[in-house]
């Protein structure tokens, strides 16, 4: 799959299943949410950038400690979404559409960007990151969340594999040190990492995507074939069963561009 190809079933899965995005409080109520908050450290005059701001819990959150909130998202289902759960409590947000590898800002423009529980989607996170860098301010911060993997290669790409049967549109996760290696490649100093855990259920995960019964099933094959660095990161339990449960991993980073 090329990366248009792969941009267009994220934005129609996206798009299909915005309003249950934007309902569900799994993404508003996370514990790491205020932790990236306090991570971010936000100034009451700062412009920010939420890149792939899914239902908006992101944007909210960070909406009373800054002056404007830009919300950006590739699927324009998923901002009408998002704007309709969040502007009564974000006033000073604004949603436009657009592509993270593509930033459609100028070089300089925001004091501060989020991006949480999405890179993983991207096709380009090295593209993504450059125009991360592009578009901060010096001294600028990148306040970043997503999905982690160990350092071992062979369970990493088998994590992705069970991600990728949930939902096609997953395309690579980054281990820490990738992550920091990248912060390195487009010139932003990494502050702070941190490894955050919260536990889900496997079918009500699968259901978020709209899993058929079939894959579902995979999925718990998946979970009781896990080699056992995989089912040590991930947590594994239950599998089988309608209790089956798993650990989503996630990195919590700080970066700054040098001024």
């Amino acid at each position: 799959m090329n990366d248009q190809d792969s941009k267009r079933l994220s934005r129609e899965r996206f798009g299909r299943y915005a309003a249950g995005y934007a309902q569900s409080d799994v993404f508003f109520r996370a514990d790491e949410l205020p932790r990236l908050v306090e991570l971010a450290e936000p100034h009451p005059h700062w412009r920010m950038l939420d890149i792939a701001a899914g239902g908006g819990a992101t944007a909210l959150a960070f909406s009373p400690h800054v002056a404007q909130v830009i919300a950006l998202d590739l699927a324009e289902p998923m901002l009408a979404a998002a704007r309709t759960r969040i502007a009564s409590g974000a006033p000073n947000a604004a949603f436009t559409a657009g592509d993270a590898e593509q930033l459609p800002f100028a070089s300089a423009a925001f004091d501060l960007i989020t991006c949480r529980i999405a890179p993983h989607h991207f096709p380009n996170v090295f593209a993504f990151m450059q125009e991360v860098a592009r578009c901060l301010k010096p001294g600028g911060v990148l306040a970043l969340q997503d999905l982690t993997v160990p350092d071992d290669e062979r369970a990493a790409r088998f994590i992705d594999s069970f991600e990728r049967l949930r939902d096609p549109s997953h395309h690579r996760m980054y281990a820490e040190y990738e992550w920091r290696g990248l912060c390195l490649d487009v010139g932003l100093t990494v502050e702070a990492a941190e490894i955050h855990r919260r536990g889900a259920n496997m079918p009500e995960w699968a259901q978020m995507q709209g899993c058929s019964e079939a894959t579902i099933q995979h999925l718990h094959v998946l979970m009781a074939q896990a080699p056992a660095a995989v089912r040590d990161w991930l947590n594994i339990c239950c599998a089988g069963t309608p209790d089956a449960g798993f650990d989503h991993v996630y990195v919590l980073m700080r970066a700054v561009k040098p001024t």
